[in-house]
């Protein structure tokens, strides 16, 4: 069981469109150059998030996404499973037929852990990290969720901000 980059990659992007949504709507080239996350696979996501009216989209100049519906509204679990995110620690993907067509002798073990998981995520919600986002004073320059390496960067990033002002 583990959660890939399709899921940390659509919460991810969703901080980063709820830290600036007051800025009007964000584009994909601003969160890709951001979050150093593909464009053309953020394209592939937010087509999902979209269908599940998570965000909203607008064409053309001064276009890009912005949130459907509030941030204390949206949990963390709303954005996995919109992207079809599958979290499951089952071998036998809840089917119990893991073992020679029968439930395994661990199935309520991971059974629970899947529902521990879930409960977590679904209490967690877009505004708590955006919350936690500032509290870390990362204002809306780098959102980390996938790779500490963003961090050295964010940090330049601001280093660089400030020099030029």
């Amino acid at each position: 069981m583990r959660l890939t980059t399709k899921g940390r990659f659509a919460v991810t992007a969703m901080i980063d469109v709820a830290m600036r949504q007051h800025e009007g709507p964000v584009t994909l080239a601003g969160i890709s150059d951001r979050q150093r996350i593909s464009q053309s696979y953020l394209e592939q996501l937010f087509g999902k998030l979209r269908r599940r009216r998570l965000v909203s989209s607008t064409r053309g100049p001064g276009g890009g996404y912005q949130l459907n519906r509030p941030m204390d509204k949206t949990t963390v679990s709303d954005i996995i499973f919109a992207v079809d995110e599958a979290l499951d620690a089952t071998q036998c993907g809840g089917k119990e037929n893991c073992h020679d067509d029968q439930r395994c002798m661990t199935h309520d073990l991971w059974a629970s852990l899947n529902a521990r998981m879930f409960d977590y995520l679904n209490s967690v919600t877009l505004a708590d990290l955006v919350q936690q986002q500032k509290q870390k004073g990362r204002g809306p320059t780098v959102a980390v969720l996938h790779d500490s390496r963003l961090l050295l960067r964010a940090a330049k990033l601001s280093a660089t901000e400030r020099a030029q002002r």
